[in-house]
């Protein structure tokens, strides 16, 4: 369907592209990734034809139709939502437009039989049978049927990116072309865009930092790395294994070539100044140069180097809500409810749109006031609630690192540095003004501005929004670090896997805690995928009933919470031991490792060893011994090093 074939491409004297081929066939399900600015863009605006590569050739089949979903900012002129999502080609609005001045009696130049010829027309295209397929589809998308005749610019940017997909799917192009495109999505519309896409039937190439996403939809990642396109038969989690083995590999295989090429080097370096030895030491120096030069693979910087600042210590219970009453108008949200946080707690809330999720965090955040019912904040509680706009206490006339150099905290300019470039503000980009940036580097600046200066009672609504995968994997390994109480809300499966320590379901204004991670609760309400485990409006208990809140003694009796405190403490117990466990294996692996390569360098010190190439095979050896030392280490100090921490975490919840 489409075949890419030697395509290179530079900008600025920089590479992105050098002598790339693929091809995408129908039915295709393909995820594009690679870090920010190796060109995942760039090759889409190849693909549409909006530039052309410096060499190779881009064709498609005759006849094929392409669908494209940018990012941001798709245009939009006077049409409605409907009219906007029915616009799937210019001759068929063209025609509607005609027939809809007809039918309102409004006469212009065409007579009867151009009428008649237009209808006709109309219907081979499809025309009359485009209204129900897009009121489905966006209702699918989570469009109220009351805002299928507004007119869309009246609408947020979000929900005329959601018309504009809806146009797409009712297109349904042969190649589906998307960026980014659950940004703009709640996590119901999502959970039926992926469904939808599950029975598509044309192919589709995507760019997404959703894993889950990837992981649900795709069955090839095609990864930028090196100015190359490396494609792999996978899902993304499946090609995180494959790619790490693959890397394993190539590093050994650059490992090996180094050694031979310092080899050859050595008897060039040694014998060229000799007569009898300079014909060979040239030859060694041509076969250096014929080497087809194996290139080391490209450390991703996964793990950024940030120290997070702490804030103050808080006691024991940050924030607790007693008989919390609320209400927009005749909608009531919540009846009665109570909750509590504690110090080092980090608590998902979870459950089907309009539970009332957004509306519990913006209570414990002080940011709404309940319509009735009391909020007390704990010893030495400081909250901070991280939402879209948290945007608007931004400075316009800033730089991004004056204004990310604008905190309380002792931090030096490079920690700062280094912070804004895991959120991709990298190289001059930290120079730019306030003013000039868009919405998602706002938010991504405040979000950057709150981890310079958190405070111990943190609340955030979707905070991995707008973040690519590295920056998603900073903003973990700052959180997982972080000793206050979080709660937050977001539909990233892996993020909320890698922070959340209990889950807290919302669901008809009422909510139920589940003492333990993510796993754990889809143990106990088994949903039919990860991602529905967010939107589950099940019961908890099962029995398909749910007590009201204001009539039931709390959520756990003292009784029962000592009982779950008591088998946590075991369970941490159970881990502590298992990782001492794996720690002595690794020390013990360690000593048998440095054992074998004290033998083998006595060995290699023994004249007796240089006969017969013995001496050849011993050096072999010691290297490898001497690879799997340096990994072994690196084993045990990551191992040693969670150990510690844990051993912290058990220190500091005996305290309490």
């Amino acid at each position: 369907m489409l075949t890419v074939s030697g395509i290179s491409k530079s900008f600025g004297g920089r590479t992105l592209f050098e002598d790339v081929s693929f091809q995408v066939n129908r039915e295709d399900r393909i995820g594009l990734v690679g870090p920010n600015g190796a060109g995942k863009t760039t090759l889409f605006s190849l693909l549409l034809k909006n530039d052309e590569p410096d060499d190779g050739i881009i064709s498609m089949e005759r006849g094929v139709t392409l669908g494209f979903l940018p990012q941001e900012s798709a245009p939009i002129a006077d049409e409605t939502v409907l009219e906007l999502a029915t616009a799937v080609s210019p001759e068929i609005t063209a025609i509607r437009r005609v027939l809809e001045k007809q039918a309102a009696g409004q006469h212009d130049e065409h007579n009867h039989e151009d009428i008649g010829a237009m209808q006709a027309r109309f219907d081979e295209l499809g025309g009359y049978k485009l209204e129900a397929s897009a009121k489905k589809i966006l209702n699918g998308l989570s469009f109220r049927e009351s805002d299928f005749n507004r007119p869309a610019k009246e609408m947020s940017g979000g929900w005329v990116m959601r018309a504009h997909l809806a146009r797409l799917l009712v297109q349904e192009p042969d190649f589906l072309m998307l960026d980014e495109p659950t940004n703009h999505l709640d996590l119901e519309a999502l959970l039926w865009f992926q469904d939808y896409l599950k029975t598509y039937p044309g192919a589709i190439l995507m760019i997404s930092h959703d894993r889950e996403f990837l992981n649900q939809l795709v069955t090839s990642i095609f990864e930028i790395r090196q100015s190359r396109i490396f494609r792999y038969r996978a899902n993304y989690d499946e090609f995180l294994v494959q790619r790490a083995a693959a890397e394993e590999q190539q590093l050994a295989a650059y490992k090996n070539q180094q050694k031979e090429i310092g080899r050859l080097q050595e008897f060039a370096d040694r014998f060229r100044a000799k007569a009898s030895k300079a014909s060979q030491a040239q030859s060694k120096l041509k076969q250096i140069e014929r080497m087809d030069k194996i290139e080391a693979p490209e450390s991703e910087n996964k793990h950024v180097s940030f120290t997070f600042p702490q804030p103050q210590r808080s006691g024991q219970k940050v924030v607790k809500l007693e008989d919390i009453h609320h209400a927009y108008g005749n909608h009531v949200v919540y009846t009665g409810i109570d909750f509590e946080a504690e110090r080092g707690e980090r608590t998902v809330l979870v459950g089907p749109n309009g539970a009332g999720k957004s509306t519990l965090l913006k209570i414990l955040a002080g940011a709404l006031a309940p319509t009735a019912g009391t909020r007390t904040l704990g010893h030495n509680a400081k909250a901070g609630y991280y939402s879209q706009y948290r945007v608007e206490m931004l400075q316009p006339q800033r730089s991004v690192l004056d204004e990310a150099l604008d905190t309380p905290q002792r931090i030096t300019e490079q920690s700062v540095r280094t912070l804004l470039g895991s959120f991709l503000f990298r190289g001059d980009d930290v120079f730019k003004k306030v003013s000039v940036l868009s919405g998602g580097e706002k938010s991504r600046l405040a979000l950057v501005k709150l981890l310079l200066d958190p405070p111990n009672f943190l609340l955030m609504d979707e905070p991995t929004t707008h973040l690519d995968m590295p920056s998603i994997d900073a903003l973990i390994g700052a959180l997982q670090q972080f000793q206050g109480a979080l709660v937050f809300i977001s539909h990233d499966v892996y993020f909320i896997r890698a922070i959340a320590s209990q889950v807290v379901h919302v669901k008809l204004g009422r909510i139920h805690r589940y003492p333990g991670g993510y796993d754990y609760y889809l143990e106990k309400t088994k949903p039919v995928s990860e991602r529905a485990g967010l939107t589950a409006g099940s019961d908890p208990s099962g029995n398909g009933a749910t007590r009201p809140q204001a009539s039931r003694p709390p959520e756990i009796s003292r009784k029962e919470q000592k009982r779950l405190e008591a088998e946590k403490r075991q369970s941490r117990s159970k881990e502590q031991r298992a990782q001492h466990q794996i720690v002595r294996e690794y020390e013990k692996e360690i000593q048998e490792l440095e054992k074998r390569q004290a033998t083998l360098a006595a060995e290699l010190e023994q004249p007796e060893s240089y006969a017969g190439g013995r001496a050849q095979q011993i050096n072999r050896e010691l290297m490898e011994v001497v690879d799997d030392l340096a990994a072994k280490t690196a084993q045990w100090e990551a191992a040693a090093t969670k150990l510690a921490e844990m051993e912290t975490n058990e220190a500091s919840a005996a305290a309490g």
